[in-house]
């Protein structure tokens, strides 16, 4: 048998890249839960827990974790607090606030701290790997009620422009889109609302990125905010 036929008769071996993850909480039963879902992802692999921040930023520093899931509120150092210091330790490591706080005095100290995300956790378990996921890649990931209170902080904050008679190059549907995009709907709410299919709602979403020089829905949607796009009609 020729070398190329055993290559094609091979099965690729090849190791998934699997994303580290530290779990931070001062509930161990919460630990426990995120640690058994989890794990049973192909690629995530839970390389150590914490009770609170100053246990955090130790086991940061000894594991180089990729994601560090954080609680906000806990005993010694608290997760705004802790957030700095473990990027300090471990600087490739992304963090992601994983609360049951949702107050805008809470959300911007963390995003400012140099958190990738904030979450709550009533978040379905689908939805927090996903975000997990996500935040490995770079992006940026905020449960949707907090996304629509700092969305409205922040529009409220800035001088909002008058509306122009037409956004540049958007189509009637794209501003459809951008309008619900403001209102902090997601792309199942969108696509239920106008009544066409998620992928449709995931190209509009790409069209509007595009066309408008933004790097995601957030700025998307803080862009309408500010035009007085989100207003429901």
């Amino acid at each position: 048998m020729s070398t190329t036929s055993q290559q094609m008769g091979e099965i690729d071996r090849t190791p998934v890249q699997r994303i580290t993850v530290l779990i931070v909480d001062d509930h161990a039963v919460v630990r426990q839960g995120l640690r058994t879902f989890l794990e049973l992802q192909d690629d995530m692999v839970i390389v150590g827990e914490a009770a609170n921040g100053l246990e955090a930023i130790e086991a940061a520093k000894r594991h180089q974790p990729a994601i560090v899931l954080l609680d906000l509120v806990m005993p010694k150092l608290g997760g705004v607090e802790a957030t700095p210091q473990i990027i300090a330790v471990s600087p490739d490591s992304r963090v992601i606030i994983l609360t049951s706080f949702g107050e805008n005095d809470q959300v911007l100290p963390a995003l400012r701290a140099g958190a990738q995300g904030y979450l709550l956790k009533d978040i379905p378990p689908g939805e927090l790997v996903q975000a997990v996921r996500e935040a490995y890649q770079g992006k940026v990931q905020l449960h949707p009620d907090v996304a629509r209170k700092l969305m409205s902080a922040i529009a409220a904050k800035e001088p909002t422009s008058p509306p122009p008679a037409v956004e540049p190059d958007l189509t009637e549907r794209e501003l459809e889109v951008l309008r619900l995009l403001a209102q902090g709907l997601n792309n199942h709410e969108i696509a239920q609302q106008l009544v066409i299919s998620e992928k449709t709602v995931k190209t509009h979403v790409s069209n509007i990125l595009g066309k408008l020089h933004l790097e995601d829905r957030t700025q998307a949607a803080i862009y309408a905010l500010k035009r007085g796009l989100g207003d429901k009609t």
